[in-house]
Protein backbone atom coordinates (compact mmCIF):
# COMPACT_ATOMS: atom_id res chain seq x y z
CA UNK A 1 0.00 0.00 0.00
CA UNK A 2 2.97 2.36 0.58
CA UNK A 3 5.26 3.30 -2.32
CA UNK A 4 9.00 3.83 -1.91
CA UNK A 5 8.68 7.63 -2.00
CA UNK A 6 5.90 7.71 0.60
CA UNK A 7 5.47 7.53 4.36
CA UNK A 8 2.59 6.40 6.54
CA UNK A 9 1.90 9.00 9.24
CA UNK A 10 -0.08 8.44 12.42
CA UNK A 11 -2.31 11.49 12.90
CA UNK A 12 -2.64 10.85 16.64
CA UNK A 13 -6.38 11.51 16.31
CA UNK A 14 -8.73 8.54 16.68
CA UNK A 15 -6.02 6.17 15.35
CA UNK A 16 -6.24 7.75 11.90
CA UNK A 17 -3.31 7.47 9.47
CA UNK A 18 -2.30 9.29 6.30
CA UNK A 19 -0.04 8.40 3.39
CA UNK A 20 2.18 11.29 2.27
CA UNK A 21 5.01 11.88 -0.19
CA UNK A 22 8.37 11.97 1.57
CA UNK A 23 9.49 15.05 -0.35
CA UNK A 24 6.16 16.39 -1.61
CA UNK A 25 3.65 18.80 -0.14
CA UNK A 26 2.72 17.67 3.38
CA UNK A 27 -0.29 18.74 5.41
CA UNK A 28 0.13 21.32 8.15
CA UNK A 29 -1.69 22.79 11.11
CA UNK A 30 -3.96 24.77 8.78
CA UNK A 31 -5.73 21.59 7.59
CA UNK A 32 -6.31 20.44 11.17
CA UNK A 33 -7.63 23.87 12.17
CA UNK A 34 -10.02 23.97 9.21
CA UNK A 35 -11.45 20.53 9.96
CA UNK A 36 -12.05 21.61 13.55
CA UNK A 37 -13.56 24.96 12.47
CA UNK A 38 -16.09 23.12 10.28
CA UNK A 39 -16.79 20.23 12.64
CA UNK A 40 -20.06 21.48 14.20
CA UNK A 41 -21.77 22.56 10.98
CA UNK A 42 -24.72 20.25 10.38
CA UNK A 43 -24.11 18.48 7.09
CA UNK A 44 -25.41 15.27 5.57
CA UNK A 45 -23.06 15.74 2.63
CA UNK A 46 -19.68 17.52 2.68
CA UNK A 47 -17.22 18.29 -0.12
CA UNK A 48 -13.54 19.24 0.24
CA UNK A 49 -11.97 21.12 -2.68
CA UNK A 50 -8.23 20.97 -3.45
CA UNK A 51 -8.32 17.81 -1.36
CA UNK A 52 -4.67 16.79 -1.81
CA UNK A 53 -3.71 13.93 0.47
CA UNK A 54 -7.28 13.66 1.75
CA UNK A 55 -6.37 14.97 5.17
CA UNK A 56 -9.48 17.13 5.65
CA UNK A 57 -12.05 14.49 4.55
CA UNK A 58 -10.30 11.92 6.73
CA UNK A 59 -10.29 14.23 9.76
CA UNK A 60 -13.92 15.25 9.16
CA UNK A 61 -14.91 11.57 9.10
CA UNK A 62 -14.06 11.61 12.80
CA UNK A 63 -14.75 15.22 13.81
CA UNK A 64 -18.12 15.74 12.07
CA UNK A 65 -21.40 13.85 11.80
CA UNK A 66 -21.57 14.03 8.01
CA UNK A 67 -22.79 10.77 6.50
CA UNK A 68 -21.09 11.43 3.14
CA UNK A 69 -17.75 13.21 2.69
CA UNK A 70 -16.30 13.77 -0.77
CA UNK A 71 -13.07 15.30 -2.00
CA UNK A 72 -11.81 16.62 -5.32
CA UNK A 73 -8.14 16.73 -6.36
CA UNK A 74 -6.63 17.58 -9.75
CA UNK A 75 -3.28 15.73 -9.43
CA UNK A 76 -3.63 12.10 -10.48
CA UNK A 77 -0.80 10.65 -8.38
CA UNK A 78 -1.84 12.59 -5.25
CA UNK A 79 -5.45 11.52 -5.73
CA UNK A 80 -4.43 7.87 -6.08
CA UNK A 81 -2.39 8.18 -2.88
CA UNK A 82 -5.32 9.74 -1.00
CA UNK A 83 -7.62 6.88 -2.04
CA UNK A 84 -5.16 4.44 -0.43
CA UNK A 85 -5.28 6.52 2.77
CA UNK A 86 -9.06 6.18 2.82
CA UNK A 87 -8.69 2.40 2.48
CA UNK A 88 -6.02 2.30 5.20
CA UNK A 89 -8.55 3.88 7.58
CA UNK A 90 -11.44 1.63 6.45
CA UNK A 91 -13.47 4.70 5.47
CA UNK A 92 -14.65 3.61 2.02
CA UNK A 93 -18.30 3.64 3.13
CA UNK A 94 -18.08 7.27 4.28
CA UNK A 95 -15.32 9.05 2.32
CA UNK A 96 -15.20 9.18 -1.47
CA UNK A 97 -12.37 11.04 -3.21
CA UNK A 98 -12.60 12.01 -6.90
CA UNK A 99 -10.09 13.10 -9.53
CA UNK A 100 -11.00 16.24 -11.42
CA UNK A 101 -10.63 19.95 -12.08
CA UNK A 102 -12.75 22.20 -9.87
CA UNK A 103 -13.17 24.58 -12.81
CA UNK A 104 -15.26 21.78 -14.39
CA UNK A 105 -16.75 20.55 -11.14
CA UNK A 106 -20.28 20.02 -12.47
CA UNK A 107 -18.88 17.23 -14.65
CA UNK A 108 -17.98 15.40 -11.42
CA UNK A 109 -20.83 16.32 -9.03
CA UNK A 110 -24.36 17.64 -9.65
CA UNK A 111 -25.00 21.27 -8.71
CA UNK A 112 -26.41 22.03 -5.25
CA UNK A 113 -25.31 18.64 -3.86
CA UNK A 114 -23.64 19.59 -0.56
CA UNK A 115 -24.52 21.21 2.76
CA UNK A 116 -20.89 22.07 3.45
CA UNK A 117 -17.89 22.78 1.22
CA UNK A 118 -14.40 23.15 2.71
CA UNK A 119 -11.13 24.20 1.12
CA UNK A 120 -7.49 24.72 2.07
CA UNK A 121 -6.50 26.32 -1.26
CA UNK A 122 -3.17 27.47 -2.66
CA UNK A 123 -2.28 30.65 -0.79
CA UNK A 124 0.02 32.41 -3.26
CA UNK A 125 -1.08 34.17 -6.42
CA UNK A 126 0.35 32.78 -9.63
CA UNK A 127 3.75 34.29 -10.38
CA UNK A 128 4.37 35.38 -6.78
CA UNK A 129 6.78 33.92 -4.23
CA UNK A 130 9.56 31.44 -4.84
CA UNK A 131 8.62 28.64 -7.22
CA UNK A 132 9.09 25.10 -5.90
CA UNK A 133 11.19 22.66 -7.91
CA UNK A 134 8.71 19.92 -7.03
CA UNK A 135 5.59 20.48 -9.18
CA UNK A 136 3.27 18.92 -6.60
CA UNK A 137 4.47 21.41 -3.99
CA UNK A 138 4.21 24.25 -6.49
CA UNK A 139 0.63 23.50 -7.51
CA UNK A 140 -0.38 23.11 -3.86
CA UNK A 141 1.09 26.47 -2.82
CA UNK A 142 0.53 28.68 -5.88
CA UNK A 143 -2.60 29.56 -7.86
CA UNK A 144 -1.51 27.62 -10.92
CA UNK A 145 -4.32 25.11 -11.45
CA UNK A 146 -6.97 27.37 -9.91
CA UNK A 147 -7.40 30.88 -8.53
CA UNK A 148 -9.15 31.99 -5.36
CA UNK A 149 -12.15 33.01 -7.46
CA UNK A 150 -12.21 29.60 -9.17
CA UNK A 151 -12.46 27.99 -5.73
CA UNK A 152 -15.31 30.25 -4.64
CA UNK A 153 -17.20 29.76 -7.91
CA UNK A 154 -16.91 25.98 -7.50
CA UNK A 155 -18.10 26.17 -3.89
CA UNK A 156 -21.11 28.30 -4.89
CA UNK A 157 -22.16 25.81 -7.56
CA UNK A 158 -21.94 22.84 -5.21
CA UNK A 159 -23.66 24.31 -2.17
CA UNK A 160 -27.32 23.84 -1.40
CA UNK A 161 -29.12 27.12 -0.62
CA UNK A 162 -28.21 27.96 2.98
CA UNK A 163 -25.14 25.73 2.82
CA UNK A 164 -21.79 26.66 4.37
CA UNK A 165 -18.40 27.31 2.76
CA UNK A 166 -15.42 27.10 5.15
CA UNK A 167 -11.92 28.05 4.12
CA UNK A 168 -8.50 28.63 5.67
CA UNK A 169 -6.23 31.24 4.09
CA UNK A 170 -3.74 33.99 4.82
CA UNK A 171 -4.83 37.31 6.36
CA UNK A 172 -3.29 39.24 3.46
CA UNK A 173 -6.02 37.83 1.18
CA UNK A 174 -8.95 38.73 3.47
CA UNK A 175 -10.19 41.62 1.32
CA UNK A 176 -10.12 39.40 -1.78
CA UNK A 177 -11.90 36.59 0.05
CA UNK A 178 -14.77 38.71 1.36
CA UNK A 179 -15.29 40.60 -1.89
CA UNK A 180 -15.26 37.42 -3.99
CA UNK A 181 -17.54 35.54 -1.62
CA UNK A 182 -20.10 38.34 -1.77
CA UNK A 183 -19.72 38.58 -5.55
CA UNK A 184 -20.77 34.93 -5.77
CA UNK A 185 -23.56 35.14 -3.16
CA UNK A 186 -21.69 33.51 -0.29
CA UNK A 187 -22.14 35.83 2.67
CA UNK A 188 -19.30 35.75 5.24
CA UNK A 189 -20.78 34.80 8.63
CA UNK A 190 -17.85 33.79 10.86
CA UNK A 191 -14.25 34.98 10.85
CA UNK A 192 -11.46 33.85 13.16
CA UNK A 193 -7.85 35.03 13.20
CA UNK A 194 -5.16 32.47 14.07
CA UNK A 195 -2.06 33.76 15.90
CA UNK A 196 1.15 31.79 16.55
CA UNK A 197 1.39 33.57 19.94
CA UNK A 198 -0.79 36.12 21.73
CA UNK A 199 1.47 39.05 20.81
CA UNK A 200 2.05 37.89 17.22
CA UNK A 201 0.26 39.12 14.12
CA UNK A 202 -2.22 36.57 12.73
CA UNK A 203 -0.73 33.99 10.36
CA UNK A 204 -4.00 32.40 9.19
CA UNK A 205 -7.70 33.18 8.96
CA UNK A 206 -10.67 30.83 9.13
CA UNK A 207 -13.77 32.00 7.22
CA UNK A 208 -17.28 30.54 7.15
CA UNK A 209 -19.80 31.82 4.59
CA UNK A 210 -23.45 31.02 3.97
CA UNK A 211 -24.88 30.73 0.45
CA UNK A 212 -27.43 33.55 0.11
CA UNK A 213 -27.25 34.29 3.82
CA UNK A 214 -28.08 37.61 5.48
CA UNK A 215 -25.57 40.41 6.06
CA UNK A 216 -24.03 39.80 9.45
CA UNK A 217 -20.41 38.85 10.18
CA UNK A 218 -19.37 37.52 13.59
CA UNK A 219 -15.73 38.00 14.58
CA UNK A 220 -14.76 35.08 16.82
CA UNK A 221 -12.15 35.28 19.60
CA UNK A 222 -8.61 34.80 18.26
CA UNK A 223 -7.14 31.31 18.20
CA UNK A 224 -3.72 31.33 19.88
CA UNK A 225 -1.56 28.32 19.04
CA UNK A 226 1.36 28.59 21.48
CA UNK A 227 2.00 30.09 24.89
CA UNK A 228 4.91 32.47 25.43
CA UNK A 229 7.02 29.53 26.62
CA UNK A 230 6.53 27.78 23.27
CA UNK A 231 4.19 25.09 24.56
CA UNK A 232 0.85 24.42 22.90
CA UNK A 233 -2.17 26.27 24.28
CA UNK A 234 -4.97 24.24 25.81
CA UNK A 235 -7.19 25.00 22.82
CA UNK A 236 -4.65 23.69 20.33
CA UNK A 237 -4.22 20.55 22.45
CA UNK A 238 -7.99 20.14 22.39
CA UNK A 239 -8.13 20.53 18.60
CA UNK A 240 -5.47 17.82 18.22
CA UNK A 241 -7.26 15.77 20.92
CA UNK A 242 -4.08 15.57 22.97
CA UNK A 243 -4.57 14.57 26.57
Amino acid sequence: MINKDETLEELMINDLVLIQKQNGFRFGTDAVLLSDFARDIQSDSTLDLCSGSGIIPILLSHKSNAKRICGLEIQKDIHEMSVRSVKANNLEDKVNLSLGDLKNITSVFPKRSFNLVTCNPPYMKGGSGIECEDYSKHISRHEVACTLEDVIIAAESMLKIGGHFCMVHRPSRLTDIISLMRKHEIEPKRLRFVHPKAQSAPSLILVDGLLRGGNELKILPPLILYNDDGNETDELKCIYERR
